[in-house]
C-alpha cells in the first residue's frame, strides 16, 4: 500500500521533501511576517504624526478591509489567470504601494489610502497559495501542510509584532521598507521555486466577475459536504477567539483597575494561539487520518464546552488554560475540515471557494468579539462569555449531528477527482535541463491515474479542459453535473 492510501499520518520530511511547497512555504511566511512588521509600523507612524489612538486603530483595522467587503470577488480573480502569476504579480504590486507608505510627511489619509490598495491584493494572492496547496500536496500531506502554515501564521503573527514594534521604535519607515523587500524576496522565490501552470479557467469559460463569484457560493453552499463543511468551521469559529477579544476588559475587571495588568493579559491573549500552534501539529503529525477524522465532532463541541467555567469568574491563568485548550480543539479540527474540503472541490472553484470561506471566518470572528463585547458593557463578562460558550455547545451539538459519514466525503472526493483533466491534458514534464513544457506548464505533481480518490482529489494538477480538450468540467460556467450535491 502507498503512503498516499494507507492509514498514517503524512511526515515533515515527505511536505518539505516537495521543492514547490518548501519555495510556497518560505515566501508566504516572509509576506506574513513583513505583513505583521508592517502593521506595527503604520499605527506607531499614525499615532505619531496624529496623537490619536483612533486614528492608529483606524491604520490597524483597514488592512481587513478588503476580505469583508469583497473577498470572495477578489478572490475570484485568482481563478482566471495562472497561481504563480497571480502570486508573483500581487507581490509585486504591494511591494510598490507598501514603499510609497515610507515617504515622509505624507498625509495620514493618503497613508490610509495606500495601507487599503495594498490589502486588495491580498485576497486573490492568497485564494491563489491556497488553490495551489492541494495541487503540490497529495492525500494526508496537504492536511499536515495546512497545519503547518496555520501553525506558521501563528508564529508569524507573534515575531512580526514584536520586530515590527522594535524596529518602529528606531526607524519605523524602515520597517516599512523591510515589508516591501519581503514581497520581493517573495515574488523571487514563486518565480523561481514553483512551476508555470495554465489558469484554471480558460477565456471561453469565463462569464464575468461577479458571476463567477455567484458559482462560487452556490457551490460551497449547494453541495450537501461542502455546506457541512462551511458550517462547523464558521460555527467554531465564534467561540475560541472570544477570550482574546476581551481579554483586556476582562482583566481589568477581574484585578479592579483602571489598566489591566500586563502579564495576566499576555498570557491571556497568547493561550489560544500557543493552543493552537500544539494542536495543529501534534494532531497531523501523531494522529492517524481516520482517527482525526472521528475527532472532529467531538473537538467541536469541546471547543465552546470548555469555556462554559467562565461563568464562575476563574483566576485570569484559569481562563488562559480554557482559551488554549478551546484553541488546541479548533486546530485539531480545522486541517481535517480543511482537507477534506479541498479534497471535495471540483478543479477550477478552488481560488473562489476559498474566498467564500475566509470571508466567512472573518466575520464570524469580528462578530463574535463585537456582540460579545457589546452585551459586555450592559453585563459582566464572565456570564456573557459562559453563556455564550452554552449556547455555543448546543450550536455545535446540532452542527455536528450533520458531519457527513466517511461514505459521503469519499463519493465526494470520487466526484472531484472526475473534473480533473485527463492525463493527455496534463502538463508535460519538464526536460532534463528543467525547461518548462511547449504549453508553459511544468509538470503535474499530483499522483498518477491508479492512486486513491482521496489521494488525488487533494493534489489534482492541470488546467479544466475547455471545449475539445477532454472531459473535465467547464468552471466558469456551471456546476458540474457529476459532483453530487
Amino acid at each position: 500500500m502507498s503512503d498516499e492510501t494507507s492509514d498514517r499520518p503524512a511526515t515533515f520530511r515527505e511536505v518539505f521533501g516537495e521543492p514547490e511547497y518548501r519555495a510556497l512555504y518560505a515566501a508566504t511566511t516572509l509576506s506574513w511576517v513583513g505583513d505583521y512588521i508592517a502593521r506595527a509600523a503604520i499605527t506607531v507612524i499614525v499615532f505619531k504624526q496624529t496623537g490619536s489612538v483612533g486614528w492608529s486603530a483606524a491604520a490597524f483595522a483597514v488592512s481587513y478591509l478588503p476580505w469583508l467587503l469583497g473577498g470572495p470577488l477578489l478572490s475570484t480573480v485568482a481563478e482566471r489567470y495562472p497561481y504563480r502569476r497571480v502570486m508573483i504579480t500581487c507581490d509585486l504590486v504591494r511591494m510598490g504601494l507598501i514603499a510609497l507608505v515610507a515617504i515622509p510627511h505624507l498625509p495620514v489619509g493618503v497613508m490610509l489610502l495606500l495601507v487599503f490598495l495594498t490589502t486588495l491584493a491580498n485576497p486573490p494572492s492568497q485564494a491563489a497559495r491556497s488553490a495551489l496547496l492541494p495541487l503540490i500536496l497529495p492525500g494526508d500531506r496537504v492536511v499536515l501542510g495546512l497545519s503547518i502554515n496555520q501553525s506558521t501564521g501563528q508564529a508569524a503573527q507573534v515575531v512580526g509584532y514584536a520586530a515590527g514594534a522594535g524596529l518602529a521604535a528606531v526607524s519605523p519607515r524602515g520597517a516599512i521598507l523591510l515589508d516591501a523587500l519581503t514581497f520581493l524576496a517573495s515574488a523571487l522565490i514563486i518565480r523561481f521555486g514553483v512551476r508555470a501552470r495554465p489558469s484554471a479557467m480558460t477565456p471561453a469559460t469565463r462569464s464575468n466577475l461577479v458571476g463567477e463569484m455567484v458559482e462560487g457560493f452556490r457551490l460551497v453552499f449547494g453541495h450537501s459536504v461542502l455546506r457541512s463543511i462551511a458550517v462547523i468551521v464558521f460555527s467554531i469559529t465564534l467561540f475560541a477567539i472570544v477570550p482574546e477579544g476581551l481579554a483586556a476588559a476582562w482583566v481589568a475587571d477581574y484585578t479592579d483597575q483602571r489598566e489591566p495588568n500586563g502579564l495576566y493579559l499576555a498570557v491571556i491573549m497568547a493561550a489560544s494561539p500557543v493552543g493552537l500552534v500544539l494542536g495543529s501539529i501534534l494532531m497531523a503529525r501523531l494522529v492517524r487520518p481516520t482517527l482525526r477524522t472521528r475527532l472532529v465532532r467531538p473537538f467541536a463541541i469541546l471547543s465552546p464546552l470548555v469555556l462554559v467555567p467562565a461563568l464562575l469568574n476563574p483566576h485570569p491563568y484559569v481562563i488562559a488554560l480554557l482559551a488554549g485548550i478551546s484553541g488546541f480543539a479548533v486546530a485539531g479540527l480545522m486541517p481535517v475540515a480543511n482537507g477534506l474540503f479541498v479534497q471535495a472541490l471540483p478543479h477550477g472553484y478552488r481560488a473562489r471557494a476559498f474566498g467564500v470561506m475566509a470571508t466567512g471566518v472573518q466575520i464570524c470572528q469580528g462578530g463574535a468579539v463585537l456582540l460579545t463585547g457589546l452585551l459586555a458593557q450592559k453585563f459582566e463578562i464572565p456570564p456573557v462569555v459562559g453563556l455564550w460558550s452554552l449556547a455555543g455547545v448546543v450550536l455545535m451539538v446540532v452542527v455536528s449531528a450533520t458531519w457527513p459519514s466517511p461514505r459521503r466525503f469519499e463519493e465526494a472526493i470520487a466526484a472531484a477527482e472526475e473534473t480533473r483533466p485527463e492525463p493527455s491534458a496534463r502538463p508535460a514534464a519538464p526536460s532534463q535541463r528543467g525547461a518548462p513544457s511547449a504549453n508553459g506548464a511544468g509538470p503535474s505533481p499530483g499522483p498518477g491515474p491508479t492512486a486513491s480518490p482521496a489521494a488525488s482529489a487533494g493534489a489534482g494538477a492541470g488546467p479544466a479542459s475547455g471545449p475539445g480538450r477532454g472531459a473535465a468540467a467547464e468552471p466558469g460556467r456551471h456546476r458540474p453535473a457529476h459532483v453530487r450535491p
